[in-house]
């Protein structure tokens, strides 16, 4: 079957290209959120990452979705309805995941653009010190992208933005009372250590494992 013979090549690429790369069946599945039995499937042709799974497989492996799925002595003929498909599948997902990156840059240059207003309106009237604005763009920068991740149910970055919130939060409040009230409270930091940690272990603790379907 066609299929079938779809799911062997894939599964003959991501095992090429993964040696190539150096990495472990366990190392590729750490990078991509799977078990390293979903990726064992994989590459013995059993079953097949979805769309999405394919895009970011590719990504890892610094290559391109057509490197992963093309091989014209394996693959089904130019003219076969499930090449047809996965090509405009794969076409449709990654122009939807360009607009998702679009929207994510334009978000988080509007945050940057309200931390440029507040410093221009601010400072024009003789407040002092009004650039410490630019200090909570970065917690509210990432507060933004949290929610548009989060919306589209996309959780690779929540320990990271999480993490970024936490800092960037504990760095504002210093530089606020460090440069406004010349309170130095650099002890504050320490708060961060304990934050780190139950950040680092909530999400190793609740990390989605996820085997691919039969």
């Amino acid at each position: 079957m066609d299929v079938e013979k779809l799911k062997l090549q894939i599964g003959a690429n991501i095992a090429a290209y993964r040696k190539r790369m150096g990495l472990t069946q366990a190392g590729l599945a750490e990078k991509l959120n799977y078990s390293d039995k979903a990726v064992s499937k994989w590459e013995r042709g059993e079953s097949i990452p979805d769309v999405v799974t394919l895009m970011d497989l590719a990504d890892k492996l610094s290559i391109s979705v057509n490197e992963l799925l093309s091989d014209p002595n394996a693959l089904p003929p130019s003219d076969s309805l499930v090449e047809k498909t996965m090509t405009k599948v794969v076409a449709k997902a990654l122009k939807r995941k360009a607009n998702k990156k679009t929207i994510l840059r334009l978000s988080s240059l509007l945050v940057w653009f309200v931390a440029l207003l507040i410093y221009v309106v601010v400072s024009s009237v003789g407040v002092p010190k009004s650039w410490l604005a630019f200090f909570y763009a970065i917690p509210a920068d990432c507060i933004v992208m949290l929610s548009l991740r989060s919306a589209w149910r996309d959780f690779r970055w929540n320990r990271a933005l999480i993490s970024g919130i936490m800092w960037g939060s504990l760095v504002s409040i210093f530089a606020t009372l460090q440069v406004l009230w010349g309170i130095n409270v650099w002890k504050i930091f320490l708060l961060g250590i304990p934050g780190q940690a139950a950040i680092l272990l909530w999400f190793r603790l609740f990390r989605p494992v996820k085997d691919a379907e039969e």
